[in-house]
Parts: structure tokens; C-alpha cells; sequence
């Protein structure tokens, strides 16, 4: 008998309302420090295209705590703001009267109580659908270029550091850590099983993992200072690769797959755009029963877009398919978004295969956490 498994899509571009909520806990004696930067924060803010409106809250119980609360029209503008260097700059004052911080997003399912009834017919249509069906796992990932020329020692490095330890507490642990090069370009996917937060600190924590970040260091392109927690911060804000979209058909049990990264240089300004045909293909892919697609996570920051697959086969088993180009223009349409190109979408069986084998990033190590006994 055949088992049918539930198919796991999640995205950021199904036009659901966005909200965003920020928990922040303050210094002491910092509050009038703080309320300073929130209002020329929320000065900047309110000029974003997509941002409808935001507040903010204090503790009734420790004052100390508040919390800030944003809505926005759809998921896409407030990525493309908060991934940009514009924000990292707007959020710098409030760095050094916050001691802790934890952002959270959802879309909006359900509302009641719209006061005025053209608001809430012009809002509605962008409620989230239906609910998402997830798999307790959350994916992220960072990259960052290193000097021209360091790529050899770089690699060595990332492939021969010392894991941490997979479990964070009792109800966090990282799943699985995959490394990528591509040129100068180094990405590092992780998926955790919890609270991603909790992991990124737990591994940021570790002796072997702050040996292995202050020995890669000389190579970096931008310098950074691990000891100074302000440039720390900005570092891995803007190395940070959120994922887009992430889509598995969960079908292959049985059948060992390939992991592969694939990356895609957009044009400047199109890196959404890039990552939004992208996640279609993958949705329309899901649906064809001999794709040799199990899974794909797209990450995208600005005009930076990866796309991590996991395979039943070889990748070049169906070029045009994995690439994300199977269908009438859908190769034109790449061509138009990627850097490269000059414009000219590959066309032939042996061109695709060969703009495939261009983008796919060198695997340097991919490690699975052990199975809790």
C-alpha cells in the first residue's frame, strides 16, 4: 500500500498580511535613551512602502520590557526593508540602551473587531488563506565573501571544524548544518528543530565554533571584531540569508537524497522579484509526480538569492526542471532577473545544463545531527 505523505509549503509571498512583533528588554537607565531612537525609528519606518502601522508597548508588570508591534501589507516589503543596509543604520541607536532582543513574524489568519467597515474590506482579501503546514523545523542561513585567492584555506577551515553539540535544551536542537562555496561567496544553511534564536546563540557560544569564526576572520572581505559586540552584530545582521520560501513534497522515505545549493546572482533591485519565480517553479515542480525534487529552501537578501535542494537523483537528471526554467519562457524570464546573462536565456538542452553546473555552489560539508535515541 502506498503512503501518501502531507506536503509542506511555506512562503513569504502568498499576499497575507504581515505581523511583526519585537520584544526588547532595556538597560537600566536607558528608557529615555530608547524612546529617543523609537521615535526617529518610527519616523523612518512609517515612510516604507507596505508599512501600515506600528506601537509601542511598555510591561505592566517590569517596566524594563516593551514591546513593538508592526502590520504590514504583505510579507515582501518588510523583508526587503529589514534586509537592507538602510535599516541596519536606523536600528544602530537603539543597540546601545537594549540589552536583549527577539523578533517575530506572522501573517494574519483571523481578525474581529475592524472598527471602520471600508478598512476592513479593503484588508480582508489579504488574510492568509488557510493554515500552513509546517514540520517543526525553522531554516536560516548566512553568507559572507572572503578575499579573492583565500578560497582553498577558507574551505579547509569550514571542513574541518569541530561540530557543536546538536542539542541546545529540551526543546531546541540543530538538525543539520550543510556549507557551500561558490567563488568567494561561503553560505552556511542550518535547520533547527525549536527556537532558531536559542541555536544561533548556543553555536556563537561554543569554544570550537569561536575558534573556528576568529580563524577565518584574515580572509573576510568585510573585518569584523567578535569582541566588540556592536560590530559583531552588524556583521552577522547583514549576513544574515532569511528563508523565502520553502517547499518539500516529503515523498522519498526510502530513497537517499542529494543535497545541492544552487546560487543566482540577481540584477541589481531584483532579487525579490528572482526569488518570487523561483518559488513558483518549485510550487508548480511539487506537483509533477516524476520531478526529482523531494525538497527546496530559497534564501534571498537583497540581490543575493540561494536555493538549496534536496535531490532523488543526479542534478542534471532534468536540467530545465532543476534549474527552475521547465516551461514555455520560463528560461527568458531568468535571464531578465540574473546577472551574466547579457539578457540571453539559455535555450538548448546543453546550455541549461551548462548555466545548472555555473550556478551550482561546491558542497564543503554537510552534517546531520544524530537522532535523539
Amino acid at each position: 500500500m502506498t503512503t501518501v505523505s502531507e506536503r509542506i509549503s511555506q512562503s513569504a509571498f502568498d499576499g497575507s498580511r504581515l505581523r511583526v512583533v519585537l520584544l526588547l528588554d532595556l538597560h537600566d537607565g536607558a528608557q529615555q535613551q530608547f524612546l529617543e531612537a523609537y521615535e526617529h525609528m518610527r519616523n523612518q519606518v512609517a515612510s516604507i512602502p507596505g508599512h501600515i502601522s506600528d506601537q509601542l508597548c511598555q510591561s505592566i508588570e517590569n517596566p524594563s520590557q516593551w514591546l513593538i508591534t508592526s502590520e504590514w501589507e504583505s510579507a515582501p516589503p518588510f523583508l526587503a526593508w529589514v534586509n537592507s543596509e538602510e535599516h541596519v543604520e536606523t536600528v544602530r541607536p537603539l543597540h546601545g540602551c537594549v540589552r536583549d532582543t527577539r523578533s517575530l513574524r506572522f501573517s494574519v489568519l483571523r481578525e474581529t473587531g475592524r472598527a471602520f467597515t471600508g478598512v476592513a474590506q479593503a484588508v480582508e482579501g489579504r488574510l492568509q488563506a488557510t493554515p500552513r503546514q509546517g514540520e517543526g523545523v525553522v531554516r536560516h542561513a548566512l553568507t559572507f565573501t572572503v578575499k579573492p585567492g583565500s578560497e582553498p584555506a577558507v574551505a579547509k577551515l569550514l571542513a574541518g571544524y569541530t561540530a557543536p553539540k546538536s542539542q541546545v535544551d529540551e526543546h531546541t536542537r540543530l538538525r543539520r548544518t550543510s556549507l557551500f562555496m561558490h567563488g568567494n561567496r561561503v553560505v552556511r544553511a542550518v535547520e533547527v528543530e525549536g527556537d532558531l534564536l536559542a541555536a544561533l546563540r548556543h553555536v556563537a557560544r561554543q569554544p570550537e565554533i569561536r575558534a573556528l569564526e576568529e580563524a577565518i576572520n584574515p580572509y573576510l572581505e568585510q573585518d569584523r571584531d567578535l569582541s566588540d559586540p556592536e560590530s559583531a552584530r552588524v556583521f552577522f545582521t547583514r549576513a544574515a540569508l532569511p528563508a523565502v520560501h520553502h517547499m518539500s513534497t516529503g515523498g522519498s522515505t526510502t530513497q537517499e537524497l542529494r543535497r545541492h545549493a544552487l546560487f543566482y546572482p540577481a540584477k541589481e533591485g531584483c532579487g525579490m522579484a528572482l526569488a518570487r519565480f523561483l518559488a513558483a517553479q518549485d510550487e508548480a515542480a511539487a506537483d509533477d509526480p516524476t520531478s526529482p525534487i523531494d525538497a527546496s529552501t530559497i534564501f534571498q537578501r537583497d540581490d543575493v538569492v540561494v536555493r538549496l535542494l534536496d535531490l532523488t537523483g543526479p542534478l542534471d537528471r532534468r536540467p530545465a526542471l532543476t534549474l527552475g526554467v521547465e516551461g514555455p519562457r520560463k528560461a527568458a524570464v531568468l535571464a531578465r532577473l540574473v546577472e551574466g546573462t547579457g539578457g540571453r536565456a539559455p535555450t538548448t538542452d546543453r546550455e541549461i545544463s551548462r548555466f545548472l553546473a555555473r550556478s551550482d555552489m561546491k558542497l564543503i560539508t554537510d552534517r546531520r545531527a544524530q537522532e535523539p535515541s
